[in-house]
């Protein structure tokens, strides 16, 4: 898991969102990921080398479609799948509630063409289309000490963010490209169904397809 800080200019009034680093900067955890399967959209669990077999319990599994738009999700064993409403990137969500004690928010986004981040975590491209890239919470940049590079063709890469917190990379082949990153909220602690989580974590991934 990695972490990230809040911009220095922005920092005071975001105090209370700061993330800390909670275990070691190159460790990699399951995430979602969304992909593209014709007309549909595909949300996997795990990692793009090795996606799991069969999905975790999740909560609150949905799209994020705009205002007005609610497309139905489909539940297979490893996936769910549903069909985009409209244009633009697409962004999914989901809840995880370990038995002991972790609650984990699960944000992904496929595409590159939008700069405004919606999600709470997320990244975003600094210009659309673009391979430089921007980490987004609650509306506010901040710095990751990490991002984690996954692809379809099994390579893999840590990148480290610029002295402005960006991150660049260029595609060097045609594929599926996973962008994630993950971290802890400090003093986040959350209650569902009476149960109090005190390990809260956002994992965030961005998603996009160069092609042949």
């Amino acid at each position: 898991m990695t972490a990230f800080r809040l911009s220095r200019s922005r920092a005071p009034a975001l105090a209370v969102l700061a993330l800390s680093l909670s275990l070691a900067a190159s460790a990699r955890a399951d995430y979602l990921w969304l992909q593209r399967d014709g007309a549909q959209a595909r949300v996997f669990a795990g990692e793009v080398p090795k996606p799991l077999a069969q999905l975790p319990a999740l909560r609150d599994a949905r799209p994020v479609a705009p205002e007005g738009q609610s497309p139905a999700l489909e539940t297979a064993a490893n996936h769910f799948a549903f069909t985009p409403a409209g244009q633009g990137d697409l962004r999914f969500t989901a809840t995880r509630a370990d038995a002991d004690g972790v609650l984990t928010y699960f944000q992904a986004k496929f595409g590159r063409a939008e700069t405004k981040a919606v999600n709470d975590l997320e990244l975003v491209p600094t210009v659309a289309g673009g391979n430089t890239f921007q980490l987004m919470f609650k509306g506010r940049p901040v710095a990751a000490s990490q991002v984690n590079v996954d692809t379809s063709e099994g390579w893999r890469r840590v990148l480290t963010p610029a002295k402005d917190g960006s991150v660049s990379f260029v595609p060097a082949f045609p594929g599926l490209y996973v962008l994630e990153v993950s971290a802890r909220v400090d003093n986040g602690a959350v209650t569902i169904d009476g149960k109090k989580y005190a390990d809260v974590r956002h994992t965030a991934t961005l998603s996009f397809e160069v092609a042949r």
